[in-house]
């Protein structure tokens, strides 16, 4: 059994990092600590977890006992662990945080997009879990830059669910504000674009377009919807067959040849991605759940990568599809 820790498991994250581990055959789940929860039931902050566990939030990480452990924390927090605490020889470590996706130095870290560094993410210690908007627009675009086809400017508008600016309550996290609204955040420059581009020309290292991106607060929970538009004069046929064929190894991410709808992939670890092209025009449709393939089952994925498992145990979730 893999010995696993949490280290601030409070937040919608932690609550379905929680439920994943709780229900995979490979992975004792052995402590979690959360900021102010300390001594409190797992299932008083995770609710719907009544009745699967009687863990407790502890105080402190042991981690002497713990094979893998999960950060959750931010980018400042993740760096601070990390130079604070003495980390035994043999714990691996998955951050959540956008701390250590980018290249920086000599760092350690694997950014865990595994439809890109699969075999990289199985030799590793430490894994960066790429973030949720990075997670679906990326996944959309490497079939193209693996076949060097990206040359013009790339145009993307995504929309996400509430629970993708995270527990932290403030105005714009009310029924009253969210519900029946739609609003723009951070358009052309929120931070998930540099680990985009990283990871785009990780496979076409000639790529010096720009990625102009629109993010969007939706009006539901959970998810991530992004459609992705950029000029391209292949037939539709041919590049089909180059995405087909791109994640053909891979058991997360499906072409379609329907238009998708968001509820397809909530509550799974699934990217679906479809597309058509309008002239030269290619528009690539890409969903995802930004709880799951965007976070915590992205994590699990790459748990299953570091221990050798295969690489779907404990993510074989059906969508909630009504």
């Amino acid at each position: 059994m893999i010995k696993t820790g949490i280290i601030e498991g409070a937040g919608f994250a932690g609550g379905e990092l929680i439920r994943l581990l709780l229900n995979h055959p490979d992975v004792q789940l052995m402590f979690i600590t959360g900021r102010g929860n300390s001594g409190q039931q797992i299932h008083e902050v995770h609710r719907g977890l009544y009745g699967e566990t009687d863990l407790v939030f502890s105080e402190e990480p042991e981690l002497d006992k713990i094979d893998l452990l999960f950060l959750i924390t931010s980018a400042e927090e993740s760096r601070q662990f990390m130079e604070s605490h003495e980390i035994p020889e043999k714990l691996k470590i998955i951050d959540f945080s956008r701390e250590y996706r980018l290249k920086v130095g000599d760092d350690e870290f694997i950014y865990g997009l595994p439809e890109l560094n699969r075999r990289a993410i199985c030799q590793s210690r430490f894994v960066a879990n790429p973030g949720s908007f990075a997670t679906c627009i990326t996944l959309g675009l490497l079939p193209l830059a693996k076949n060097l086809m990206l040359g013009d400017d790339i145009y993307v508008h995504a929309i996400i669910g509430s629970t993708g600016t995270g527990h932290k309550a403030s105005s714009m996290t009310t029924f009253s504000w969210r519900d029946n609204n739609v609003s723009i955040y951070k358009p052309f420059v929120h931070q998930h674009l540099p680990e985009i581009r990283e990871s785009v020309e990780q496979l076409q290292s000639s790529f010096k377009a720009d990625i102009h991106f629109v993010p969007y607060r939706g009006n539901f929970t959970r998810g991530i919807f992004c459609t992705i538009m950029v000029k391209n004069k292949v037939a539709i046929e041919e590049l089909t067959q180059l995405y087909v064929d791109y994640y053909a190894k891979d058991s997360f991410t499906h072409i379609t040849p329907d238009n998708i709808d968001l509820k397809q992939v909530v509550n799974t670890n699934k990217c679906l991605i479809h597309l058509e092209k309008h002239g030269d025009m290619l528009l690539i449709t890409s969903c995802i759940d930004n709880l799951l393939k965007g976070a915590s089952g992205q994590a699990v994925h790459n748990m299953n990568l570091l221990f050798n498992l295969e690489e779907t145990t404990g993510l074989n979730l059906k969508a909630t599809a009504y």
